[in-house]
């Protein structure tokens, strides 16, 4: 495994001194490598690979139709997946009475907003409705719906169609090709 080679060097040379035998080492690496790819081996077999994590979404059933109460828009928080990375939203109000658009990023931003406007509602009253447009990407859906998790708000819907009036608000008030 490791070997001492003292080979030549002592004795009395031409200056008259002596000098000591040096002893060279040499350490065998092969038992080494052999325990390497035991524990790469090891470690290979033992770890367990993360699975792919993902969000449950419960859609309704598109065979039962039920009759619900109408939802106030006072209690409505209407957000608009835009270009940039940026969100815009209304609330309180439709999208036919003038309302203020605010523009707002996501995480952080977007976070703040949905709970002051919880406060301004009550939890159980408020409703956020998602709203993507053409310019926004499929990352800006996942971000809100994140969001939507963390802040653990359970009425929320999804709606891919915008109407006339918020169409002509964000044209407006956003510049935003809807």
């Amino acid at each position: 495994m490791a070997e001492i080679n003292t080979g030549g060097g002592g004795g009395k040379h031409d200056g008259g001194k002596v000098r000591s035998k040096k002893a060279s080492t040499r350490v065998d690496m092969t038992p080494m490598v052999d325990l390497g790819f035991l524990l790469i081996t090891f470690f290979i077999l033992a770890t367990t690979l993360s699975k792919p994590s993902s969000m449950t979404l419960n859609v309704p059933d598109k065979t039962k139709q039920e009759e619900t109460e109408p939802i106030k828009a006072s209690n409505v928080m209407t957000v608009f997946l835009g270009k940039d990375n940026k969100a815009h939203y209304i609330f309180g109000k439709a999208a036919n009475e003038d309302p203020e658009v605010k523009t707002i990023g996501y995480g952080y931003e977007f976070r703040q907003a949905l709970s002051e406007n919880v406060k301004k509602v009550g939890g159980e009253k408020f409703v956020v409705v998602i709203k993507p447009t053409k310019q926004s990407t499929y990352k800006n859906m996942v971000d809100v719906l994140d969001e939507m998790a963390i802040t653990k708000l359970k009425r929320y819907a999804l709606v891919d169609q915008l109407t006339a009036d918020e169409k002509k608000l964000l044209k407006d008030k956003v510049k935003l090709d809807a």
